[in-house]
């Protein structure tokens, strides 16, 4: 396993977060669409064929960095493999994504570029309600199964990771469009998911601070929605900060009837998001605590 690896790019993107250069993640979105615009039809096999392909090509370009690496001194090959997995790695931007909710003067707009619900008639209470659920939901896509992947299979699993996720993020969608062009994507990304979402969910119920509560949570409604894995950091989130989560949305215009995870015991409202995204330095903690214990002894 990869825990020096994980360690350092893990401590990059914390120390440092997004670097200002063309994100790995938004060439694979170019990919995406180049390859939508002249191969979409509405079938499985072209989009089969945008996965493997995206794949294939997230694969072969992460062995080539590592054969370039490895032309370096150990050291430094190692300092330059974390900060290429560290693109992989999303915890500060997700953080201060979904805490610009709580300063935007838009808020309905900032929340926008999180999530692919509608946002314009979003009351205040659905706002906050609406970043709880990205925090928590992205907490695994964005910080635990990558760092999961990365850990297990080094370079090429948080590359292979992210290609399967930005695929998730950009077609694997129940619309018109979508429908069979996106379905390799969204079934490959439920199945990469799968163990991270369970474990954030864990993760998610050890720093609450009423851990039965969380955990009685998890277990009655991790499973109710649709999804088989957002629905288990998303309950336990609810059961963490004593709030009902979930619901009916509106996507592209329609309202999709959703399920309750949680407890109404406390509005949602800026001071609840405020305190899920305390969590994040509790998370560190735990993380890098993990992360070192398995470098000191592998």
């Amino acid at each position: 396993m990869f825990f020096e690896l994980a360690v350092f790019a893990y401590l990059i993107d914390m120390v440092f977060g997004e670097f200002p250069c063309k994100h790995p993640v938004v060439l694979m979105g170019d990919f995406i669409n180049g390859f939508e615009r002249r191969f979409y039809s509405d079938r499985i096999l072209p989009g089969a064929l945008l996965a493997v392909g995206l794949i294939a090509l997230a694969l072969l370009v992460s062995v080539i960095l590592i054969y370039l690496c490895g032309l370096l001194p150990t050291w430094l090959s190692l300092i330059v493999l974390a900060i290429f997995a560290s693109t992989g790695l999303a915890m500060n931007m997700l953080h201060d994504s979904v805490a610009a909710l709580l300063t935007a003067e838009q808020p309905k707009q900032a929340l926008s570029y999180l999530v692919s619900r509608d946002t314009q008639d979003m009351t205040e209470t659905e706002i906050y309600k609406a970043g709880l659920e990205t925090w928590a939901e992205n907490l695994s896509d964005g910080v635990i199964a990558p760092l999961f992947y990365l850990l297990l299979f080094g370079l090429p699993g948080i590359a292979v990771y992210k290609a399967i996720n930005t695929m998730d993020s950009m077609i694997a969608y129940k619309t018109e469009r979508y429908f069979y062009f996106g379905k390799t994507a969204a079934i490959v990304d439920d199945i990469a998911n799968y163990i991270p979402a369970r474990l954030t969910a864990l993760l998610i119920v050890s720093l609450a601070e009423d851990k039965q509560r969380a955990w009685q949570c998890l277990w009655r409604d991790g499973n109710k929605l649709e999804s088989p894995n957002a629905g288990f950091p998303i309950a336990a989130m609810a059961g963490a900060l004593g709030v009902a989560l979930g619901g009916d949305a509106s996507y592209h215009g329609q309202i999709k009837h959703k399920p309750t995870l949680g407890l109404p015991l406390r509005p949602v409202d800026k001071s609840t998001l405020t305190t899920a995204l305390q969590m994040k330095t509790g998370i560190n903690l735990i993380v890098l605590g993990l992360l070192t214990i398995g470098a000191a002894l592998s």
